[in-house]
């Protein structure tokens, strides 16, 4: 005899809808697992010969003697096939349309076990031996019914798609369906459980370069589980995705490469813009994130090597703001760079010449902003990144009112500087023209002012130094962002604690290493009476009299992806200016007394997609279409 042979076979109910019921017995205890395909025939109307379709079933392992009886229910017609897997108690199924049966991930309709769903006109293959029991299941997706998504790739291109890729989280069925059994291990492991095992050998890790790559290399093989990990504690790897860690990282990424991520455009692809645009895997773009690579955060000129910026900023979009990830796109235009440096290390990978300038780098902009809208439509969003003081004011104005684009490091970082001075009114408890204002440079040497700050110019003696600019006009506010580490002196500020009773210090500038001054430094020297924050994070600070100080961080991740959302959710062709100010209206308002008596002037960065998303509700309420 066989593993498994059918011992009754009853019908009951009407002849559209009838019953099989098969009571198996094992033949040899112990007998092989190997497979064993019955026919059974339905004999209609309860006499025999008068057959009304098939019922075909493979049992991949034989049953004790002693199981239950396995029951399904099918309508006659023609042959069908189930695969049944051994353990089940009960099974019931109703096939009402010629159509083969496979597994699908355990729901409610079985209670346990892995419930049967219908495909018609598909085979779902075999079934393997191995298949969870019910002791197996605790690391399985959460039970219920999951809607099947039709993909084109298969086998081996599945487990390589970092927007594909579950890892080792795949259920068996979509392991059979995807041609990818056998192409990882057979454990099934949720993705709480991979979230632990990247989390432990995170942990173990010494530097924050190291805990960079890390990140992007399961951002490179599973893009899933890496924004679950940047979700579980954004306040804690916002740090390394992004400042300071990631201008370390593009210091370094002729070293740190390991998977080129968005689309290298160079000043010799002039005309050939939209053809490689079309090279890009996705359609459904709705951000880009651009570069030249000349103004890095405060470590100016990296060429090809600032690439890490529009990746970061992008993986900022989705994990603080809820963008899809495949909507986005990081682009870096490479016209060459001026830094010796590059140009001399054998392991760069940009181009090996000077800066372009003049009008080829103004046609390859056009170029660009025009095939970008072309290919993705006039409301996708164009973000300008790190470009130099020189082009990033000039291709604002000139792009802001024909393109839906704008620019973070001169909007953005406006917005969340106003947002911090916002909350600092309500430490300092007057209005905002009672307060004198100092801004330490934009980090260029020059004999004149830009136009965009004349407006603004007062006149004064000639002074020599930041110090004596603090003596001479006896600011209620210092604001750092010329990159220049430890700008901020002690003398300075001593001298903004004795003008004034809660003088408001900002060290803006990124990363960490080019701060104007640390908060712990701000607090001591003024006796904790100084309004601080800074544009890289710092760890609290505890005085001598016991008071802790929790420092805020204006960082521009509390704008640009609520901004996006906003902007992407409403379908906005265009960003004014009131925008930002609207935004940084409501940053000020997510930030309650208790955090402000903590000395924090923003909202903890573990609420930062709330904020993203109150953001993009008052954009999309405000802004027309």
């Amino acid at each position: 005899m066989g593993a498994g042979v059918p011992q009754a076979v009853t019908r009951t109910g009407s002849a559209s809808k009838a019953w099989f019921r098969f009571a198996w017995r094992l033949a040899r205890p112990g007998a092989p697992h190997r497979a064993q395909q019955v026919a059974a025939e339905e004999r209609g109307g309860g006499g025999v010969g008068e057959g009304r379709g098939l019922a075909s079933l493979t049992l991949w392992e034989p049953l004790p003697a002693s199981a239950p009886r396995t029951r399904l229910r099918l309508r006659p017609g023609a042959p069908r096939r189930a695969w049944v897997l051994a353990g089940w108690k009960e099974a019931l199924t109703l096939l009402s349309l010629p159509c083969q049966v496979c597994t699908r991930t355990m729901g409610a309709a079985l209670g346990t076990g892995t419930r049967l769903a219908l495909r018609p006109g598909r085979a779902c293959g075999a079934l393997p031996r191995w298949a969870p029991s019910a002791s197996a299941r605790g690391c399985h997706a959460k039970s219920g019914s999951a809607r099947p998504v039709p993909l084109k790739k298969r086998g081996y291109d599945v487990t390589r798609n970092p927007h594909l890729n579950k890892g080792m989280a795949f259920t068996l069925e979509e392991r059979l369906q995807l041609g990818i059994h056998g192409l990882i291990p057979p454990c099934f492991l949720s993705q709480d459980v991979q979230l632990l095992r990247i989390m432990r050998y995170y942990e173990r890790q010494q530097s924050d370069l190291d805990k960079y790559i890390i990140l992007m290399t399961l951002q490179d093989r599973n893009e899933k589980l890496f924004y679950r990990v940047l979700t579980s504690d954004v306040e804690k790897f916002m740090p390394i995705v992004y400042t300071p860690t990631v201008g370390l990282a593009c210091q370094h990424y002729g070293l740190t490469f390991r998977r080129p991520r968005g689309l290298f455009i160079t000043i010799h692809d002039k005309g050939h813009l939209a053809t490689m645009l079309n090279s890009w895997p996705e359609d459904n773009i709705k951000a880009v994130v651009v570069t030249d690579g000349e103004r890095i955060l405060g470590l100016g000129d990296l060429g090809c090597y600032g690439m890490g910026i529009p990746v970061g900023k992008l993986a900022l979009y989705t994990a603080c703001g809820g963008v899809n990830p495949q909507q986005c796109l990081p682009v870096l235009l490479d016209v060459g760079t001026n830094n010796e440096e590059l140009l001399r290390d054998p392991l760069y990978i940009g181009l090996k010449h000077q800066r372009v300038r003049g009008k080829a780098y103004d046609d390859l902009l056009d170029e660009f902003m025009q095939a970008v809208t072309d290919k993705f439509g006039i409301n996708c969003l164009i973000q300008f990144e790190d470009f130099a003081n020189a082009n990033a004011f000039r291709l604002l104005n000139k792009y802001r009112n024909k393109y839906c684009m704008f620019n973070d490091d001169i909007q953005g970082t406006a917005s969340v500087a106003v947002a911090g001075i916002l909350a600092a009114l309500r430490i300092t408890k007057n209005k905002l023209s009672s307060h004198v204002f100092v801004f330490q440079g934009a980090g260029e040497g020059r004999s004149h002012l830009n136009h965009e700050k004349e407006m603004f110019a007062q006149d004064h003696p000639e002074v020599n130094s930041l110090e004596e600019v603090v003596r001479l006009v006896k600011p209620t506010a210092i604001i750092g962002v010329a990159a220049i580490a430890g700008a901020f002196t002690e003398q300075i500020l001593r001298d903004m604690a004795s003008f004034h009773e809660r003088p408001i210090i900002f060290a803006l500038s990124n990363p960490t290493s080019k701060a104007e001054c640390t908060a712990e430094k701000c607090y001591r020297v003024t006796e904790g009476r100084g309004i601080f924050a800074s544009g890289s994070p710092f760890k609290s600070v505890t005085l001598e009299d016991g008071k802790t100080f929790i420092p805020g961080q204006g960082n521009n991740a509390y704008v640009f992806p609520g901004v996006a959302l906003g902007v992407i959710a409403g379908g906005i062709r265009h960003i004014p200016d009131e925008i930002f100010l609207l935004t940084a209206e409501q940053i000020a308002q997510e930030v309650s007394e208790q955090h402000l008596s903590q000395g924090r002037l923003y909202p903890p960065l573990s609420t930062i997609r709330d904020v993203s998303l109150r953001i993009a509700i008052k954009v999309r309420g405000v802004l027309p279409l």
